[in-house]
């Protein structure tokens, strides 16, 4: 594990450079929240180490320290995030956009696992005979089709809630800048523009500045193939 010198206040967050931990470094730069970071791989043996799963039982990240206390749920630390330190990310009980805060906060995790079969089939899976194109293929599209759901409301406002930027837009902007690697941005109206918006905050740029060597996609694109392996 390698640590960044930041100043901590509390926040701590164990971080695999392009994985879901993401969300949360995005988070800590958007909001200006003092923090240190714990470097993870997939390579080796950390993540299964008995202290590691102390803190996170799945032995995934992201997970953080924050208040004295552990938590290993990417919505649910956007969300404490939200509540206890940027609240202008997060909408309290009573907001008119409250509703739609938490819709689009779990409708993340729906984009998340198509992704998480496509990471799998793509990268995870090393010998060709292990992968289905079929699968690659389906879940591809499966993964447009949950994302014309997000087209449909950024093409008529700049983020998903009404209100403005937010931490759903953290949620759902992670699967987006993933989802560019398994679908084509600009097939989809409205979505390369959304995410050219978020790419272009301070937040964002800061985060992808300190996410580390990308470890599991090492590829702009990958194509689904077109015949079943032998």
């Amino acid at each position: 594990m390698q640590q960044t010198d930041q100043t901590d206040d509390g926040v701590t967050l164990w971080h695999v450079s392009q994985a879901r931990s993401f969300r949360i470094l995005w988070a800590l730069h958007e909001a200006g929240i003092p923090h240190r970071v714990e470097y993870m791989s997939f390579a080796g043996k950390a993540l299964r180490a008995p202290e590691y799963l102390a803190i996170s039982p799945a032995g995934r990240v992201p997970a953080v320290r924050v208040d004295g206390q552990t938590m290993f749920e990417s919505g649910a630390i956007l969300e404490y995030l939200s509540e206890t330190r940027a609240p202008h990310l997060g909408r309290a009980p009573g907001h008119p956009d409250r509703r739609a805060f938490l819709e689009w906060l779990h409708y993340a995790e729906t984009l998340g696992q198509h992704q998480a079969q496509l990471t799998q089939q793509h990268i995870m899976l090393r010998e060709d005979w292990m992968r289905s194109p079929t699968v690659m293929r389906l879940e591809a599209t499966r993964l447009a089709r949950a994302l014309n759901g997000v087209a449909l409301v950024v093409q008529g406002q700049d983020w998903l809630l009404p209100s403005g930027f937010s931490a759903v837009d953290i949620a759902v902007g992670y699967n987006l800048h993933i989802a560019r690697r398994f679908i084509r941005l600009d097939q989809i109206p409205g979505l390369a523009a959304y995410h050219a918006r978020l790419t272009a905050r301070p937040g964002f740029q800061a985060a992808a500045a300190a996410d580390g060597p990308g470890e599991i996609y090492t590829r702009d694109f990958y194509e689904a193939p077109d015949d079943q392996p032998r």
